[in-house]
């Protein structure tokens, strides 16, 4: 069958490449058969369940993007904050999505320090996406801690540095290179007093 040709995630470009037509693409919506999670990106019902089925969507229809910001933290569990949409970084310069489902916030940071801290998360089982590590989190929070609050930034902070295998020294190398040292160095030492 066409079907096992097709990974568990999908874009409709997928699908009309292994062979189905546009229209069989909708009957299978429609039937149930798979379920589209964002505009023309779609999963098999039967695919194993995905633990970050929005962050699979964003991924798919941003593939130059990093899942950033709170939406990190929640996803390593240094915040107890439900972030109300996926925050995706692009580079500075390049194009901004509009995705509306599911709700999504494009950041743009600086192309030249856009990798550092780069990771993956396994969204689905054998599907990862494009995250930044927890170290670069708690950075990039530091930074957008006007946009984000403060009181956010402070907390996924705490909870980095209690953690196992928090690394205090990525932390204010990621600061470095990121134009934020003084405020994220004060903050670890406060952090680390009390």
């Amino acid at each position: 069958m066409l079907a096992l040709s097709i990974p568990p995630t999908f874009t409709t470009q997928t699908a009309l490449r292994a062979g189905l037509t546009n229209r069989a693409l909708y009957r299978m919506r429609d039937a149930g058969d798979v379920v589209e999670l964002s505009r023309g990106v779609y999963r098999f019902a039967d695919a194993p369940p995905a633990t970050f089925p929005d962050l699979l969507a964003v991924a798919y229809r941003v593939p130059v993007g990093v899942i950033c910001a709170v939406t990190a933290a929640a996803v390593y569990n240094l915040t107890d904050e439900l972030p109300s949409r996926v925050q995706v970084a692009v580079p500075r310069g390049r194009h901004r999505p509009h995705i509306s489902y599911p709700p999504v916030q494009v950041l743009s940071f600086e192309v030249e320090t856009f990798e550092l801290g780069l990771s993956q998360v396994e969204a689905a089982p054998g599907e990862r996406v494009r995250i930044y590590d927890p170290a670069r989190t708690v950075v990039d929070l530091m930074r957008l801690r006007h946009q984000t609050g403060e009181d956010v930034a402070l907390t996924v902070l705490r909870r980095y540095l209690r953690a196992k295998g928090a690394d205090p020294a990525t932390l204010l190398k990621y600061a470095r290179a990121l134009d934020i040292f003084g405020p994220v160095r004060i903050a670890v030492d406060v952090a680390s007093a009390g």
